[in-house]
């Protein structure tokens, strides 16, 4: 079972915020969010990471049910099954993507979908899991580009061709295929 919410720049649109939370089917209040910071490496990143926490606090996460993971060391399956949610932020794709592969967080991703958990992407942390790299697991087979000025058209994704994805765009991907969605 796949719930998994690639964005550009997260919850600009407050549409995809509600497709969030149908996906975690909590109240704010109860989810617990693993914040991975990892590929903000850059300055300008850094700056980002209060806007993507604003995203969690806006559904109601309170902070004391936010933990931060910057995938410095492996985190096995059983601890990472205690978030309902991954918040995966922007910054370097390359950085993420060999931090990912060097944890071994790919393969514990695949399980951690499999038993129902949320993978909510931004920028970096949606590019880093589709398919852009020949080694990944592409979760998302298309190569996906972020912070486009036109998308790729709304609706259900169907071939191989690469999505570009606008601020206000996402890509839904469930156990029913995948989507764009705004």
């Amino acid at each position: 079972m796949r719930k998994i919410l690639l964005t550009s720049a997260g919850f600009e649109n407050p549409s995809i915020r509600d497709k969030f939370m149908e996906l975690v089917g909590k109240d704010g209040k109860e989810i617990h969010a693993l914040f991975i910071t990892t590929a903000a490496v850059e300055v300008g990143a850094i700056l980002v990471l209060p806007k993507c926490l604003e995203d969690l606090f806006s559904c109601g996460v309170l902070e004391e049910n936010i933990t931060v993971y910057d995938m410095h060391v492996a985190m096995p399956l059983q601890e990472l099954a205690k978030y309902d949610v991954l918040y995966v932020c922007g910054g370097n794709t390359s950085y993420l993507f060999n931090r990912m592969c060097e944890v071994n967080f790919l393969s514990t991703l695949e399980s951690y979908l499999e038993m129902g958990g949320v993978y909510l992407g931004v920028s970096a942390g949606s590019v880093a899991i589709s398919g852009k790299y020949e080694s990944g697991k592409k979760f998302l087979p298309n190569l996906l580009n972020v912070h486009c000025i036109s998308g790729s058209p709304v609706g259900k994704i169907n071939g191989m061709d690469p999505i570009d994805l606008t601020n206000n765009q996402a890509v839904l991907i469930t156990e029913y295929g995948a989507e764009i969605i705004e």
